[in-house]
């Protein structure tokens, strides 16, 4: 509930993409009166290709648990990220969007463990405001798309690797 009515009550239009089992515990009317309340500001649907979703010019930012190929979609599409890891690897990689990269923002939790709907609209229009972390994931994106283009470091240490299985 927090999440959907910190999309709803932070002015601006969204995407909201949600597995149908994720909402299992949610009451369907509730969730039916909020789609509708969202209409003409916000979509909410079960399913989207992320990768081109992220590579739409009107994509202003990426609400991620910063799992790994989550977290190379947005860097290769240089969108700045609102970070909400969950468990494992999740954490190191938001580390490294905020700290290392500083392309995105943090959401924090309060002291029940809730991210709240204030926190969600404050740093959706923190991050939204911030110039410098979108021109830090515009040249994010050069570098990363440079790193795999022939000749790159990526695609090169990928040809070494290819040339060390052919040998075994």
């Amino acid at each position: 509930h927090e999440l959907a009515n910190g999309l709803a009550v932070s002015d601006q239009p969204f995407l909201w993409v949600v597995r149908p089992n994720f909402t299992n515990g949610i009451q369907e009317d509730w969730f039916n009166e909020y789609k509708d309340r969202i209409k003409g500001k916000g979509l909410v649907i079960s399913w989207a290709p992320q990768q081109r979703v992220l590579s739409h010019p009107s994509i202003a930012c990426f609400m991620s648990h910063c799992g790994w190929n989550s977290t190379m979609e947005g860097v290769l599409h240089g969108v700045p990220f609102l970070c909400w890891p969950y468990f494992s690897d999740q954490f190191c990689n938001q580390s490294y969007i905020c700290n290392v990269w500083k392309t995105g923002i943090k959401l924090f939790r309060d002291k029940q463990g809730v991210v709240t709907q204030e926190e969600i609209k404050n740093k959706a229009a923190q991050l939204l405001e911030d110039k410098e972390i979108k021109e830090r994931a515009v040249t994010l994106k050069t570098t990363a798309r440079a790193s795999i283009q022939e000749g790159g470091s990526s695609h090169q240490n990928f040809l070494e690797l290819v040339n060390l299985l052919r040998e075994q």
